[in-house]
């Protein structure tokens, strides 16, 4: 199927920049973005730290599940996931079903430090040690999102918009090749 007519499903480790790239595509290319994040928090009324702290990871990523199962897979859209989502196969089997999965990566370091430059994340906030935390996390998915994506793009030393213009050029390039 080809790559432009199904949705962009942005996966990768917390701090890639996935919200800000999928706002970026959307202006781009006038397709809705939805951040399943934001869906989560509009269902539950109740931001992700809350959810966290109310149903601990199990009943988030429980919640996270039910979500993305109810994305219909015929939806042309952005689709902007949570770090975790990969790690269920219920779900990876989800995200390949919705469209070309675009990973978003960079360094570990740039990784963390944008994790951290705002607010800490749940996962974060409740750790001992914060950097051995996200290491692990960073250790454990990142070998999912390499199976899952379709296509990497390294954002190191890009800026968002650097980072959506060469998202729709891999994009492209795929089509190129179909």
């Amino acid at each position: 199927m080809d790559p432009l007519t199904r949705s962009i499903v942005l996966i990768g480790m917390m701090g890639a920049g996935k919200s800000t790239v999928g706002a970026v595509l959307q202006r781009r290319t006038g397709i809705p973005c939805i951040d399943l994040d934001d869906v989560m928090e509009e269902k539950a009324g109740a931001s992700i730290a809350e959810m966290f702290t109310r149903e601990g990871e199990s009943g988030f990523r429980d919640l996270e599940s039910k979500i993305l199962a109810d994305v219909p897979t015929s939806l042309r859209a952005i689709i902007v996931t949570g770090g975790g989502i990969v790690q269920r196969p219920e779900n990876q089997a989800k995200l390949r079903q919705l469209g070309t999965i675009v990973w978003l990566d960079a360094d570990p370091e740039i990784l963390f430090a944008r994790a951290t430059e705002n607010r800490l994340r749940p996962l974060l906030a409740s750790a001992e040690d914060p950097k051995k935390t996200f290491t692990e996390l960073l250790l454990k998915r990142r070998p999912i999102y390499q199976q899952l994506a379709r296509l990497r793009i390294d954002t190191n030393g890009l800026s968002q918009v650097e980072a959506a213009d060469k998202v729709l050029r891999e994009i492209a390039a795929l089509k190129e090749r179909v």
